[in-house]
């Protein structure tokens, strides 16, 4: 089982210093993995539903800093050596695909090839609103910028027509190491399992039971034998179960395929983070450590 720490680009971590102690800290205890979250803009007054929240609200308010995430992973990428960096999520559809694509390449680049890139599709109306970029066909349209810089990673002298987005006989480097980046699809509906299924490397529903999972996990399986791919070879992550005594309901998880457990950074806010993050490697991951 790998253990990643998710929203780890906020509270404290948002600035220099405190990210890179949490970092080292989470590097040395066994976690494989850092994630962020990321929102271009905050709306000083929104009416679209977060779907994280019971209050349909996000937690925080409009002085909370949220710094970029692939700006704050390469960073942390400095000041690590084996852990890898990810978002969790990146909004595909906010941005040029080759501008991104780009990013992506040099950030995998510059860390050796420590990147994965979760994507979303976004909720946020408002958000959209504000860069000017269409919120209608955003699903589509990810669908289609995810090809377009897949093809760019791959080689030179591209070429791509699609319906957001066109260019013939281009390259753009640096490659990833890899010649791709893991693409780990994020979302709790139906439309993340099918497109986790269709085109993801990974799986990250955020919220749900177990049996929301298991039907999601359904759905994502069917929609990869559909479109021709192994869905075992889909790597599913999920929150970390969040009881005193998380041990069954893990082992659950192991049998139902999962591989990775997300721990929420707020855990070690309120704590020195060298201490903290050791001392709950220490009680919840020993075991389960690959």
């Amino acid at each position: 089982m790998k253990f990643g720490i998710v929203f780890a680009n906020t509270g404290p971590y948002a600035d220099p210093e405190p990210a890179v102690v949490m970092a080292q800290a989470a590097e040395g205890a066994g976690f494989e993995s850092v994630w962020t979250v990321e929102h271009i803009i905050w709306p000083e007054a929104y009416t679209s539903t977060y779907p994280y929240h019971p209050s349909g609200k996000m937690q925080g308010n409009t002085t909370t800093a949220i710094p970029d995430s692939l700006t704050w992973l390469t960073w942390i990428a400095a000041h690590t050596t084996t852990l890898r960096v990810a978002t969790g999520i990146l909004l595909v559809p906010e941005r040029n695909p080759l501008v991104l694509a780009k990013a992506v390449a040099t950030l995998d680049h510059l860390s050796g090839g420590r990147l994965e890139l979760g994507i979303g599709v976004g909720w946020l109306r408002e958000e959209f609103e504000a860069l000017g970029v269409p919120f209608e066909q955003r699903g589509a349209r990810t669908d289609e910028y995810v090809a377009a810089m897949r093809a760019l990673w791959a080689s030179d002298n591209v070429s791509f027509r699609g319906e957001f987005t066109d260019f013939a006989n281009v390259t753009s480097r640096p490659h990833p190491v890899a010649g791709t980046v893991p693409i780990v699809v994020g979302g709790h509906t139906d439309a993340a399992a099918r497109r986790a299924g269709r085109l993801g490397d990974g799986f990250f529903p955020g919220r749900g039971s177990i049996e929301d999972f298991v039907r999601l996990k359904a759905v994502m399986t069917e929609a990869a034998e559909k479109a021709g791919r192994d869905p075992a070879a889909i790597e599913l992550s999920l929150p970390m179960p969040r009881s005193s005594d998380p041990r069954e309901e893990i082992e659950t998880l192991i049998d139902l395929g999962v591989g990775r457990l997300m721990v929420p950074a707020y855990l070690f806010w309120g704590d020195t983070p060298d201490q903290s993050v050791p001392a709950f490697a220490a009680r919840a991951m020993t075991p389960y450590l690959s």
